[in-house]
């Protein structure tokens, strides 16, 4: 009776691993392909989906670079 059951036991195992390593040809791959327009947008619309910081550090830069233009040119002229 105990070789029964571990005979029994050992094919079950057995079979189990054989069964569940298969590789199965049914299953499917779905692929949707979509096509999405994006609206253009004007720069006066871009500036205003900009936050209040964005603009204020737009701004800053503009008169960063502005200021270091002038030194550059002062150490030009020089």
């Amino acid at each position: 009776m105990k070789r029964l059951t571990i005979l029994a036991s050992g094919l079950l195992m057995i079979s189990a691993v054989l069964t569940s390593c298969r590789d199965t040809t049914e299953k499917e791959t779905i692929v949707k392909e979509v096509e999405v327009e994006k609206k253009v947008q004007t720069p006066e619309e871009a500036e205003e989906r900009e936050g209040i910081l964005e603009r204020t550090a737009k701004k800053v830069d503009k008169k960063v670079n502005n200021e270091i233009n002038e030194k550059i040119d002062e150490i030009d002229d020089n």
